[in-house]
């Protein structure tokens, strides 16, 4: 039997591509604990939307970089926001670690984001063609650390949490 240590898993990929609810259901299948990082930064300093709007960008990426440092020191399976791959250093860190790019078509995510709670969307006249400029600038990025790719477009999030979980074992 593994350890969790040896099963963690780290899930990249754009604004709606299903990286909280997949990583959920995959932590569950393997047995190990789950991590948003998102998640964990809104919980110690406040809402994303409102850290972007008082400290910029940079302020929360480098907070951003931290709690995937020490996610990683923790193990299981972590979700990383979408633009955790725009910084070299968490990359790098990444490049330890076995990464599954959670991919999306434009059309399959225009509902999941309409939700708003997006900063790099929010006031934009055009959010999807924001996503997909956006998308588009880190795609290279998510490639660059995957070590799989799975599209979460049109298939039932559970099926693609069975394949990922079951693609994470054979790595072990």
């Amino acid at each position: 039997m593994s350890t969790p240590e040896q099963l963690t898993l780290v899930l990249v990929g754009p604004m709606g591509a299903g990286k909280t609810s997949v990583g959920r259901q995959v932590a569950k299948r393997l047995g190990v604990g789950f991590i948003d990082t998102d998640k964990r930064i809104a919980a110690e300093h406040g809402p994303i939307p409102g850290v972007f709007e008082k400290f910029g960008e940079s302020h929360f990426r480098a907070l951003e970089q931290a709690a995937v440092a020490t996610a990683l020191s923790e193990g299981g399976v972590i979700s990383l926001g979408g633009g955790a791959v725009s910084s070299a250093e968490t990359r790098e860190l990444l490049r330890q670690y076995p990464v599954v790019f959670l991919a999306v078509t434009p059309e399959a995510v225009a509902d999941r984001i309409r939700s708003g709670g997006r900063p790099l969307l929010a006031g934009d006249e055009d959010p999807l063609q924001r996503w997909t400029q956006i998308y588009e600038q880190r795609r290279g990025w998510y490639e660059d650390v995957a070590d799989a790719i799975f599209d979460t477009s049109r298939r039932p999030m559970q099926r693609i949490a069975e394949e990922i979980a079951a693609w994470r074992r054979e790595q072990a």
